[in-house]
């Protein structure tokens, strides 16, 4: 069961960008999909081009350390710190914070070059969802226009390795909307791409919080 207040970080987006309302019920959803994910023990991927790369680097970064919330390790860890390395324990427990385990694909410099130069450019992103997508795992794609061939083809290769799957595009979905290619589309309302992008970054954020808040907070 997702806890109240982390379902409520979707109104409370929506009450700062009203227009979002019309997202509201997929909002909702991405929110339980991210939250089961964690709760099953499994982990967030991050895909996209240019400034949704960008997005996907953004996105790993908070949800990997802390955001809004304190991020304090739990009794477990801080005795096996302990018993592990005594000297450094209490610098690593003052100074580390929980992590809600995310991934981008598009930091992988060296294999995406290398597959692309080897194989096929187009593919790079699903040969990491080959590799270390595991059942259980969520891929969240980033694609504007929702046409980005790579991203369709992580998509593809998300349902070949039982991950779930979010889309977070602009107004029409693109492909991605047309052919049903994720569990979950996030259309925001706009057509133009770097208005696209100005509402893609409060809804991430709030994904962020929402994860956030149902393991962190009270």
């Amino acid at each position: 069961m997702i806890k109240e207040t982390t379902l409520a970080a979707v109104d409370e987006l929506i009450a700062r960008y009203p227009a979002l309302s019309v997202c509201r019920e997929d909002l909702l959803a991405a929110v339980r999909l991210i939250c089961d994910d964690y709760h099953g023990g499994h982990k967030l991927i991050v895909c996209g081009n240019g400034g949704s790369a960008s997005d996907s680097e953004h996105i790993v970064g908070e949800l990997m350390k802390g955001f809004l919330l304190p991020r304090k390790l739990g009794p477990e860890i801080a005795q096996k710190m302990q018993q592990v390395c005594p000297e450094e324990a209490d610098y690593f427990l003052e100074n580390l914070q929980g992590a809600l385990p995310a991934l981008s694909l598009v930091n992988q410099v060296a294999l995406n070059t290398a597959f692309a130069n080897d194989q096929a450019p187009d593919l790079s992103f699903a040969q990491q969802l080959l590799g270390m997508g595991n059942k259980g795992d969520v891929l969240l794609a980033i694609s504007t226009s929702g046409n980005s061939t790579n991203v369709i083809y992580a998509l593809q290769m998300a349902k070949v390795k039982g991950v779930k799957t979010i889309a977070l595009t602009g107004k029409s979905g693109g492909k991605i909307q047309s052919r049903g290619l994720a569990d979950v589309t996030i259309r925001v309302p706009d057509d133009e791409t770097f208005r696209i992008q100005e509402y893609h970054l409060p809804v991430y954020h709030m994904l962020c919080i929402a994860a956030e808040n149902e393991f962190f907070g009270e």
